[in-house]
Parts: structure tokens; C-alpha cells; sequence
């Protein structure tokens, strides 16, 4: 790391500790110096006796990233670190370089619910209260199949220390930002989980609408705890925001490139047509992997000097024939014929196919190819 390595700061949900974002963590270390900070009475931060607001817990934030030594920073907040991460942004805009706001509300919802949460952990402490977090935090079907993973995030919100986990409860219960959401002035990245029961994707679009040219994005599946349910996920997220907004030009020409020479290779072997159709069906959901086909399929391996493009179209069909991939298969075939590659030279690589993967599916390629043979001599 250099002096100019950005800085990221991570910020976790009410109940948990830095763990939550251990995935991350390991993943975005290699390119920025990451800290990421305990609330007080969490994990390995000390406890501090008494109520709390927000404000507290950003002034404990930037305590210690002065101690560090730490001027300007990204930061990274889900759930009440979400809301201590708007709080530092409006209120000390000099000294955040980006925000990115996962799973978390400008105001969470009615006070009278964190108040009564407050009460019943005071009074029985957070044992009372962490199945239900838990059943927040991953969706029902991540629930079911990890068990392992339940144990796991139930052993973290029993460690939370109980007055800070109620302190923590009144200060969001006080907290309203709505007002100062236009304040925000630098790249904003917002995320919502598509089943996320305590901050729905309504709740948290309020801030992406609040912050001028904000980005939006669903995460998908997921609940309150993307970080541990799509980790890969959040972390490519982090990574791009914080890599875009710290004028990381370099980086973000290079994937420009990518995708362009990909783009271009990927219409000179499937042609125009099709690329076109795949283009105008990509939703939000499929985006991430159309720009990672494009830049690294098509802008990498399919661009590289080892092997000219008849034998890439030939070797392609010959894998496709032994995986039994049919839509690819007869989309490569298709391609291949159009572009010039001769039949019996396909013939051969199909027939030598059937001795190593089985004659039964070079048999069914052989009658795509003949499909595809025919449909392309029909006059058009």
C-alpha cells in the first residue's frame, strides 16, 4: 500500500461484529487499506455506559481514524452503520470521498418499535430478541440449507454487550436524515436486498431518490445481510464505487477498453443479430454478467493471439458437443457456418468429438449442424 491507496471504512448492522464483512474484507484489502470499525459494545469495541445517538457513533468513528491518522476515507455502512455513514457525509462532507449504503433507512420506521426492542432487551437482554434478528438478516432458504451459518450470526448477537445493543436501539429511534439526504454531495452507491423484512427495497430507494445522482442497485437474493448472503456480489460493488470515485482512471479505461474489444469480437463470431437481442433483453439483474462475459470471454480469451478464430469456432463446438450445451452448441454452429467455416471441416471436428465424448452427442450435433445447414440455404 502507498500513501495515495484509498482508504475504505466499513460499518456494520445493530448486533454484529467486523465479521460480517469478513468476506469482504479479505477480497478488497488487496487494493485499498480497509478498517473496519466495532459500534461501541460490539465485537471487540469497548462498551461505553449510558444512551447514545448517531452523532456519538460517528464521533467515535472519527475518533479513531484520527488516531490512525486517517483524513479522508470511503465508507461503507449497512443497517445503523448505514445510518452513521449519512451522518458523516452531511456532516462532514470534507472529509468522506465516497458513501456506499447497503441495506439501510434515512428514519427506521416508527420510534415506538426501537423503543419496545430497547425495553425488552434491558429487561431479558439480547437473547430475547435474537431469533428474530437473525430470521432478518438471510432470506428462509439460505436459513434452511446453512445451519452451520445460523449458529454462527446467533453467536454474534449474543455477544453484543446488552446496554450498547439498547443504546444502539434509542439512537436509532431518534434518527431521522431525510431532510439533509440532499446534502450528500459525494458518489453515492445505494443497495437494497430484494427480501430484506426490516429495510425493504422501498425504505432504502428513498435515499438513492434523496441523493443527487445517487446509484441504485437490488441485490438479489438477499435479506438484511448481503455482505454474508452475496458476498461476491457486494464486494465487486464496493470495489467499482470506490475505485470509480477515487479517480482511478487507469483502472476504469482499462475496463472500458475491455469491454469495447470485447463487444466488437463478440459481434465479429456471433454476429450483429443476435448480440443486438442479447443487448436489448439485459436487465438489471443480468447486467453484471453481460459486462462480465463481454469483457472477459469475449475481450480476453476470445482477442488472445494463441489461436486464429477458425480454430477458436471449432474448438468451442467440440466442448459444447461433449457438455450437451444445445443453445450454445447450435448458436456457435450457426455462427461458424455464416462466418465461412467450411461443413466438412465442422464434420470432422464432430466426428472426432464422438470417439472422446460419446457418439450420441456428437450424433445431436451432427443434426443441429444439418438443421443449420438447411436453414442457412433457404433463399432469404
Amino acid at each position: 500500500m502507498t500513501v495515495d491507496t484509498p482508504t475504505l471504512v466499513l460499518l456494520g448492522s445493530l448486533g454484529s461484529d467486523r465479521s460480517m464483512w469478513s468476506q469482504q474484507i479479505r477480497e478488497l484489502s488487496k487494493l485499498f487499506r480497509v478498517i473496519a470499525i466495532d459500534h461501541r459494545g460490539h465485537g471487540d469495541s469497548a462498551a461505553i455506559p449510558g444512551p447514545c445517538t448517531v452523532n456519538d457513533l460517528a464521533g467515535d468513528v472519527l475518533t479513531l481514524l484520527d488516531f490512525l491518522d486517517v483524513d479522508r476515507f470511503h465508507v461503507a455502512g449497512l443497517s445503523l452503520g448505514g445510518a452513521v455513514a449519512q451522518w458523516l457525509a452531511v456532516h462532514h462532507p470534507d472529509r468522506i470521498q465516497s458513501i456506499a449504503l447497503l441495506c439501510t433507512a434515512a428514519r427506521f420506521g416508527e420510534p415506538q418499535g426501537w423503543v419496545d426492542r430497547t425495553a425488552t432487551v434491558q429487561r431479558d437482554g439480547v437473547g430475547a430478541v435474537v431469533d428474530a434478528v437473525v430470521a432478518r438478516w438471510i432470506t428462509p432458504a439460505l436459513t434452511e440449507r446453512d445451519p452451520r451459518l445460523v449458529a454462527t450470526l446467533r453467536k454474534m448477537v449474543l455477544a453484543t454487550d446488552g446496554e450498547s445493543y439498547a443504546a444502539c436501539c434509542d439512537a436509532l429511534s431518534a434518527f431521522d436524515l431525510r431532510a439533509d439526504l440532499g446534502r450528500i454531495g459525494c458518489p453515492a452507491l445505494v443497495a437494497a436486498g430484494d427480501q430484506d423484512p426490516s429495510t425493504p427495497p422501498e425504505l432504502v430507494r428513498e435515499i438513492a431518490d434523496g441523493i443527487e445522482d445517487a446509484r441504485w442497485e437490488i441485490l438479489s437474493p438477499a435479506a438484511h445481510l448481503p455482505t454474508v448472503e452475496l458476498p461476491g456480489r457486494v464486494t465487486a460493488l464496493l470495489r467499482d464505487h470506490v475505485l470509480s470515485s477515487s479517480g482511478s482512471t487507469a483502472y476504469m479505461a482499462d475496463r472500458t477498453a475491455a469491454y469495447d474489444a470485447g463487444m466488437r469480437r463478440r459481434r465479429e463470431v456471433l454476429g450483429d443479430a443476435h448480440v443486438d437481442r442479447s443487448v436489448a433483453g439485459t436487465t438489471d439483474f443480468t447486467a453484471p454478467f453481460q459486462d462480465f462475459i463481454t469483457r472477459t470471454a469475449w475481450g480476453d480469451v476470445w482477442t488472445r493471439p494463441g489461436l486464429d478464430e477458425t480454430q477458436r469456432r471449432l474448438l468451442t463446438i467440440a466442448v459444447l458437443t461433449a457438455l450437451g450445451n444445445d443453445g450454445e452448441l447450435d448458436m456457435h454452429l450457426r455462427a461458424a457456418l455464416r462466418a465461412g467455416v467450411p461443413s466438412d471441416l465442422i464434420a470432422e471436428v464432430l466426428l472426432h468429438t464422438a470417439i472422446y465424448a460419446g457418439v450420441p452427442k456428437s450424433n445431436h450435433a451432427f443434426a443441429l449442424g444439418k438443421a443449420a445447414l438447411a436453414d442457412l440455404a433457404k433463399p432469404t
